[in-house]
């Protein structure tokens, strides 16, 4: 990524592995002359699992990230020029976008990243982003071809340390080499583990605490269960007439966007192997959600207008209750950082409870941008938000 006019970075060594995972583990340390850090400018320990604790002399310079929810962690700690790779970018890094637009001095220049995922996922791709920490799951490392213990300890060696857990995203059941120690973090829990490796604990907690004052109003404020829509959260595939369908309030940080909003999902009972599961029109029909929320429908990847227009020309999906209601909606990305997932809170709720949090003024250019949002209509402070990621709260 780096052009012959770039000066390559001084790297800062992880100090290593030095132990197995210790119950919850603290978020330590901080670096003396970071903004938002705490620490004396001496080595300190994070611990997660699966990668039990390991131990920095100083916040990484560059990141490894496969799935985007790392990216929009390290934008969020005001370490954007970490990030050297991320899957899917065209798809990712235009609906990150559309929400740091709003955000007065936070964009990222996305550039060429890598994308660790064109391909098999080699060593080579690893080593070729010369990274200081791999914000990646050593477990789901262990699943992909040619991966083994070796070749992942010979990266956390000779490079940096892996520091991901990606199955807290479904509670899927991870590899039974890694079962015994491994444990599930809520989508908050895990951003703090992130600061803390890069040494951004103060910062973390002004972003969570802008967090939770959206998740209380929401809580205030959301009407008895029994006056709850019926919702589903799906992916049309327009080749074979399906849905690729997922849940909207099982545990995992895929969810943190819906669970907290409680809908009825239409589809809870249903249980399927994968992470997701796929149904045509007559199980649509069967369960006539109230609410469509259409997932990855601020991406390039679906325009809302085209998927809109689908719908109602299928004769099966002319008669689906949230089409006739004018109730199809885009939603954003299942692997949300803390910005995206603030966004897609307030996005949500807006969906599922007008009456309570305002109208979701919808996006009349078919997903291509996230609305502007009467200030007082806001679940969140814009700008406190950006002053804090941007540290001009400091």
């Amino acid at each position: 990524m780096h052009d012959e006019t770039t000066p390559k970075r001084t790297r800062r060594n992880y100090l290593g592995s030095v132990g197995a995972l210790a119950g919850g583990a603290a978020l330590a340390g901080c670096i003396g002359e970071n903004p938002g850090s705490d620490s004396d400018g001496g080595s300190y320990s994070v611990s997660m699992a699966p990668v039990g604790e390991v131990e920095f002399d100083g916040p990484p310079e560059s990141a490894f990230t496969i799935y985007p929810q790392y990216a929009d962690m390290a934008v969020a700690l005001g370490h954007s020029e970490a990030i050297e790779s991320m899957f899917a970018t065209n798809m990712a890094e235009t609906t990150m976008s559309h929400y740091y637009a709003h955000l007065e001095g936070v964009d990222y220049e996305w550039g060429d990243l890598v994308n660790p995922l064109d391909g098999d996922f080699s060593r080579e791709t690893v080593y070729s982003t010369d990274a200081d920490v791999h914000l990646a799951d050593p477990a789901w490392v262990s699943t992909q071809s040619n991966w083994g213990e070796s070749e992942i300890d010979e990266v956390r060696n000779q490079q940096g340390p892996w520091f991901g857990n990606f199955y807290s995203g479904t509670h899927a059941e991870p590899p039974e080499a890694y079962r015994d120690s491994y444990e599930y973090y809520g989508l908050w829990e895990l951003f703090g583990k992130v600061a803390a490796v890069f040494d951004e604990v103060e910062r973390y907690e002004a972003i969570k605490a802008i967090r939770d004052d959206a998740v209380a109003t929401i809580e205030e404020n959301l009407p008895p269960e029994d006056d709850r829509p019926t919702a589903v959260r799906v992916t049309y595939n327009a080749q074979n007439d399906q849905f690729f369908t997922y849940h909207l309030n099982k545990p995992g940080y895929w969810l943190a966007d819906t669970r907290p909003l409680g809908a009825t999902d239409a589809f809870a009972d249903r249980d399927w192997e994968q992470l997701w599961g796929t149904v045509d029109y007559e199980t649509m029909l069967e369960a006539d959600p109230d609410v469509i929320l259409h997932l990855w429908g601020l991406t390039p990847w679906h325009d809302m207008n085209d998927v809109r227009d689908t719908l109602e020309s299928e004769p099966s999906g002319q008669k689906l209750s949230a089409v006739q209601d004018d109730r199809v909606y885009a939603a954003g990305m299942r692997y949300q950082g803390p910005i995206m997932n603030l966004f897609q809170l307030e996005m949500t709720a807006k969906q599922l409870y007008p009456e309570q949090f305002g109208e979701w003024p919808g996006t009349p250019d078919g997903g291509a941008s996230y609305p502007e949002i009467p200030e007082d209509k806001q679940l969140f402070d814009r700008q406190e938000l950006a002053n804090v990621i941007t540290g001009s709260n400091e």
